[in-house]
């Protein structure tokens, strides 16, 4: 909100897929200490929920979480379900405390709009993780950073010098712009 007040804010799928890997490499540890019926419906699960948070159906998702939790629980579960049972829970508090930033994304792909913010995230690691490296000489601070990027965006797209034209409206626009060359 604060870079752009009429932005949209939604959740990048990729950080979606990445947490739902890691709950099924834990269902699939379990072959071999859990019954293949139980597996099965685990697997049943996770593939409904991954449907569900993909179509933005963020409250039978979270009903299905709710559903899977007390599945795995019991009077006395094994240490590998207490710790599938404990990942589940923190998805599933996760999901809750960012829901309002899941949109459709079957729909928004269907309709050519982005789901992923990995552009944008290339775009950041290419314009400050190399100065904020403690080794680098002139490394950057957080808020030095933070108020350089603008900047650099600038730089990179070549916006620069239209924004100092307007800041100095009597800066002449040469036939070749010295600010183009920073970048």
């Amino acid at each position: 909100m604060y870079v752009s007040h009429q932005s949209e804010h939604i959740l990048d799928w990729f950080h979606i897929t990445t947490k739902l890997a890691v709950i099924n490499q834990m269902r699939k540890s379990l072959v071999g200490v859990e019954l293949a019926a139980w597996l099965g419906e685990v697997e049943k699960d996770l593939e409904s929920l991954k449907w569900h948070l993909w179509n933005g159906k963020v409250d039978q998702a979270l009903r299905l979480i709710n559903g899977w939790m007390a599945m795995l629980n019991g009077e006395q579960i094994g240490p590998e379900r207490q710790k599938q049972l404990r990942t589940i829970r923190e998805f599933g508090n996760y999901i809750a405390t960012i829901r309002t930033y899941f949109p459709d994304y079957g729909d928004c792909h269907r309709n050519g709009q982005r789901i992923s913010s990995t552009f944008a995230e290339s775009a950041v690691s290419e314009l400050v993780s190399r100065r904020m490296i403690k080794q680098q000489q002139m490394h950057w601070t957080e808020r030095g950073a933070h108020l350089l990027l603008p900047v650099r965006a600038q730089v990179m797209n070549g916006d620069l010098g239209d924004t100092f034209r307007r800041w100095y409206p009597n800066m002449k626009a040469g036939s070749e712009d010295p600010l183009r060359r920073v970048a």
